[in-house]
């Protein structure tokens, strides 16, 4: 993934040497793979140390021998320091290629910021000669996957069956893994159903596609039927229930899991630790928190967040703070995690700080700017999750002057696009001060295909304290933008009603009637007159800020901001 960008102009380019055709059915002798020249290939991984020994291979000439020029391109294109350019270029100067170095630069195409360039870089080299196989078309069906691109992987899912590969063991799970991942989870469940043959892959495939769907009882049925299951069977089925909102059922398949006497590994721990903290069980996450001390000895960067995350969601932020301080690695998933723990969870004041920390470790920055919006050096960028934690502080604050400092810097500093969440978050600072008319005109300025979401935003802030003509403005606004929506109407019935206003609750009632608009389910009129006289405006006393959870979780979903083995802006900010 940290590769430089390509031109897809480069993976076209004719290749100059054609492929070997297939090896005879006695190959003649090649260098052992233990040879003084390819073991350094073991180790290095660097760019320097790939040049020298490209250098070296020149020299030796062990660049014209097709194993060795194979061990020597499969190390570039492993490697993350070698570019993508690099490893073409070595591509295309092996003498003798053959289905193996085709298969390597595949891969690492599908592993790059484009996965698609792996599709013409096989369409021209199938020109050239190239003869696919059955490993082939995994990376193929993986690049499609990670691309969401369900045409693309017709198409290969077509070349596969006319090559006759299709129905090999490794191919039909890739194929399931993609229609899966691409939406198609009937599909995937026909190619399952039709394998006469399944392992253990094959079932993590399927039930990983009906978890990544939401088809979570689907997801579970098969995974009763499992045969036998291995960790990361276990691993995606709890992984599962905790995304999807369903944490308590996430810790009974844990606890079941033990039962069975099976050891879990990080990604279990980071999961359960999760579920802890979303259902606030202090002490589940402390026993796991312990258990992995135990048991466990590296320094896991996405482990160390959920703990953050947890014990902030736990109320215990000091807590969160020494693990924080604890860890050797922290990106920036993790800073968000702690800063937002604090806005949050703790003492705002200490997330504000902490953010200033963040940015103060090392890059560059003209002196004008750091002038401008009082900052040191930053080393670490913020993202839209951090500002959305900082915007939450200055709310709960009272910081005006502050949080419109943040939304100045994260537009004109970090060039970052506000989101509804942040503009919420604005808005609940101003209507927290009583500045209801600067809040409005805070969320009038949105793009309007966030502005509904904004105006329904600012109704759920206000309640109503009075502010009859503010409510009745947007409620209108509501049904303008969004006409056929039933709840808009029935919220502005429920503002004239709160008010009094029975001649004009009325009329809408007619309106809906005649536009044959249906109230929504279960957006009745409970007791509106209540909130009206108990709620203020940015009452912090009160649970607003469990709303804000709710714009985290919706700005985590758009942004799909991921640590490496979960989705950390979700946990974060559920």
């Amino acid at each position: 993934m940290g590769r430089q960008p390509l031109l897809a102009g480069g993976v076209l380019r004719p290749n100059p040497n054609p492929f070997s055709p297939p090896p005879p059915s006695s190959p003649p002798q090649r260098i052992s793979l233990y040879h003084p020249s390819l073991r350094p290939l073991l180790s290095r991984r660097s760019l320097r140390g790939l040049l020298q020994a490209h250098a070296h291979f020149l020299v030796t000439g062990l660049l014209h021998d097709p194993f060795a020029a194979s061990r020597l391109l499969k190390a570039a294109a492993d490697s993350a320091a070698a570019p993508l350019s690099y490893t073409l270029l070595l591509f295309r100067s092996v003498a003798a290629l053959d289905a193996f170095c085709a298969n390597v630069v595949l891969k690492a195409l599908s592993l790059s910021l484009d996965p698609l360039l792996a599709l013409p870089f096989f369409v021209a080299n199938l020109r050239s000669g190239f003869a696919p196989n059955s490993f082939t078309f995994p990376v193929l069906f993986s690049a499609c996957a990670r691309a969401l691109s369900l045409d693309s992987g017709e198409t290969c899912h077509g070349q596969a069956v006319k090559r006759g590969v299709d129905a090999v063991l490794h191919v039909r799970n890739s194929l399931v893994h993609m229609y899966a991942t691409c939406g198609l989870v009937g599909c995937a469940r026909m190619l399952f159903d039709e394998m006469s043959h399944r392992d253990t892959v094959s079932w993590n495939s399927m039930i990983d596609g009906y978890v990544t769907s939401g088809e979570l009882n689907s997801a579970r049925e098969l995974f009763d039927e499992m045969p036998g299951r291995n960790v990361v069977s276990w691993n995606v089925m709890i992984g599962g229930y905790v995304k999807g909102r369903n944490p308590e059922m996430g810790l009974e398949l844990f606890r079941l899991m033990d039962k069975k006497g099976l050891k879990g590994n990080d990604k279990t721990m980071v999961s359960v630790v999760t579920a802890c903290g979303r259902l606030g069980k202090l002490n589940g996450g402390r026993s796991i928190h312990a258990y992995y001390t135990r048991n466990f000895v590296d320094d896991n960067v996405i482990f160390g967040t959920a703990l953050v995350d947890m014990y902030s969601r736990c109320g215990r932020v000091n807590v969160a703070r020494r693990v924080f301080e604890e860890m050797l690695n922290r990106n920036l998933v993790c800073w968000n995690a702690m800063i937002v723990g604090h806005c949050i969870h703790g003492d705002p004041l200490d997330g504000l700080a902490l953010f200033d920390k963040m940015v103060g470790e090392g890059c560059d920055m003209d002196e004008e700017t750091k002038d401008r919006f009082h900052l040191e050096t930053t080393g670490i960028s913020p993202d839209e999750v951090t500002f959305i934690g900082l915007l939450c502080a200055c709310a709960r604050e009272g910081l005006l002057t502050q949080g419109k400092k943040y939304f100045e810097q994260m537009t004109k500093l970090y060039n970052l696009k506000p989101t509804f969440a942040h503009y919420w978050c604005m808005a609940n600072l101003y209507g927290g001060l009583g500045l209801v008319e600067e809040a409005e005109e805070v969320l009038r300025g949105m793009p309007e295909d966030e502005e509904s979401l904004a105006l329904g935003g600012l109704l759920g802030l206000c309640r109503f304290r009075g502010e009859l003509e503010l409510g009745e403005s947007i409620a209108k606004r509501l049904v303008e933008l969004e006409p056929s929506n039933g709840s808009r109407y029935s919220l502005l019935q429920n503002i004239y009603v709160a008010a009094g206003k029975w001649e004009d609750a009325h009329k809408v009632k007619e309106m809906m009637r005649n536009r044959e608009i249906r109230s929504m389910p279960g957006h009745r009129l409970v007791d509106l007159n209540e909130i009206v006289h108990n709620f203020k405006i940015g009452d912090r006393s009160k649970p607003e800020i469990k709303k804000v959870y709710e714009m985290l979780d919706d700005v985590a979903a758009r942004l799909r901001i991921r640590g490496a083995t979960m989705n950390w802006t979700e946990s974060v900010q559920q």
